[in-house]
């Protein structure tokens, strides 16, 4: 049973908010400067991203019978707005504490990758969508953005450091680090790939 406390959605709300108007801000170059009007594509792109990558691992671990829930690092989020008024995001807004009496290698492995891997599936869906969205250049911006932050965001997790799901998962199976890490690295510079053979 997932359960979810007042705190916890809280939490969650705010983390979400400051990380689609942190984006919004770096990317408000595409939208001739206005950042405010940006925070809603921002707030599909990335603040689900973010969202569903933090219920991945919650999820993961109360199917193996861990309490698990979502806190906010205030730090984290000041880091976030201090590094977008730089012009660049590194956004650490809270993370999921997971309680339990023994968590096995393999278990933190899985409960660590599946954050990462709902952001490829995001990721691969937004990249299906933008075929589909060209008519509307609202929605191909949302596809568009959807698809780069979270390729990015997959590959960020997955860098084998101490603090991110990457040193968890290469711990557990090296070799579905490698290949999943090798994805999100594809993905995330594809759009570079295309526009240097084009």
């Amino acid at each position: 049973m997932v359960n979810f406390t007042t705190h916890e959605i809280r939490d969650i709300l705010i983390s979400m908010l400051v990380i689609a108007g942190v984006f919004a801000y770096v990317f408000r170059g595409i939208n001739q400067g206005d950042f405010i009007s940006l925070i809603p594509v921002t707030l599909v792109a990335v603040g689900f991203g973010f969202v569903f990558h933090e219920l991945a691992h919650k999820f993961m671990a109360i199917r193996y019978g861990f309490y698990a829930e979502y806190r906010l690092w205030v730090e984290g989020l000041v880091l976030a707005m201090v590094t977008a008024a730089l012009g660049f995001v590194f956004a650490a807004p809270g993370a999921v504490y997971i309680h339990g009496e023994y968590i096995s290698k393999e278990e933190n492995g899985k409960i660590s990758i599946a954050g990462p891997l709902t952001n490829i599936a995001l990721a691969a869906i937004f990249f299906v969508l933008i075929q589909f969205v060209s008519a509307s250049t609202l929605l191909t911006l949302i596809c568009s953005l959807g698809f780069m932050i979270n390729s990015f965001l997959a590959f960020f997790n997955l860098l084998p450091v101490a603090m991110l799901d990457g040193a968890k998962v290469l711990k557990w199976n090296p070799v579905i680090w490698i290949v999943t890490i090798g994805i999100a690295f594809i993905m995330m510079a594809y759009p570079y790939i295309l526009q240097y053979f084009y």
